[in-house]
């Protein structure tokens, strides 16, 4: 939350020490010709972009006021000190309401996920061991089954449980290598029980995936994971005769 303020902030410096430009702040509607009304209108629309994002509104008109006071060196309505107390009372306002959305999604994924497990795991073929992964054979392997500490292959996707796919190794054309104590716990566990060859499907709950930190943007805090994976093969191991493809 932080970086959003500084980012246009940043943007105003830099206009500030260009010493170009116009205070008019008349609205245009004709496109950018010149370079500098280029590069102008899209530092405009990045500082925009990033306030937009925020989740506190802005007074449009006091932040442009505040924009051509600093684009002209002039003092302004506001001294140094009292602009360094309000912007810091902004972003402890600003990192509690992202603490609360985080907290939000948090409960509502790990409800979502858990009445997702519930019905899952009551399925016929879907085995849910004793750590909470559940398992359902889509296709047999005939292989080995790999170790903790050997390096696997696999194809795989993976999706939320209200079926966004957030990634897929298929969809890139271009299987997985690694460790298999290199990952998240409900891959490690899981691999294990399978056969190279095999496509199994694992649904794995939050405390055995990326808990309440979740993985960027794309799988929130307490999420369920839901993959396909197909072991393709174990570094070292011959693979099995006939496995799927």
């Amino acid at each position: 939350m932080k970086s959003r303020i500084l980012i246009p902030a940043a943007a105003a410096l830099f206009l500030v020490g260009c010493g170009q430009g116009s205070s008019d702040s008349a609205a245009v509607t004709t496109a950018p010709d010149s370079f500098e009304q280029k590069y102008s209108y899209a530092l405009g629309k990045d500082i925009g972009g990033s306030l937009a994002q925020l989740p506190k509104g802005v007074d449009q008109a006091y932040l442009f006021q505040g924009m051509r006071d600093a684009l002209d060196g002039a003092d302004g309505l506001m001294d140094d000190e009292e602009k360094v107390v309000v912007l810091n009372e902004f972003r402890t306002q600003m990192q509690a309401a992202q603490l609360e959305k985080q907290q939000a999604a948090s409960s509502e994924n790990a409800s979502k996920g858990e009445e997702y497990r519930k019905t899952n795991g009551a399925k016929e073929g879907v085995t849910t061991t004793a750590s909470g992964l559940q398992l359902e054979v889509i296709t047999a392997g005939k292989g080995d089954k790999p170790a903790a500490t050997d390096t696997v292959t696999v194809h795989y996707a993976g999706t939320l449980v209200d079926g966004t796919e957030f990634d897929s190794s298929v969809k890139r054309g271009q299987p997985a290598t690694f460790p298999l104590n290199g990952v998240i716990k409900g891959w490690t566990e899981g691999l294990q029980l399978m056969n190279v060859g095999g496509k199994y499907r694992l649904v794995i709950p939050p405390e055995l995936a990326y808990g309440p930190a979740g993985a960027g943007a794309a799988i929130g805090p307490n999420s369920t994971l839901i993959f396909e994976i197909e072991l393709l093969g174990i570094e070292g191991k011959e693979e099995a005769e006939g496995e799927a493809g």
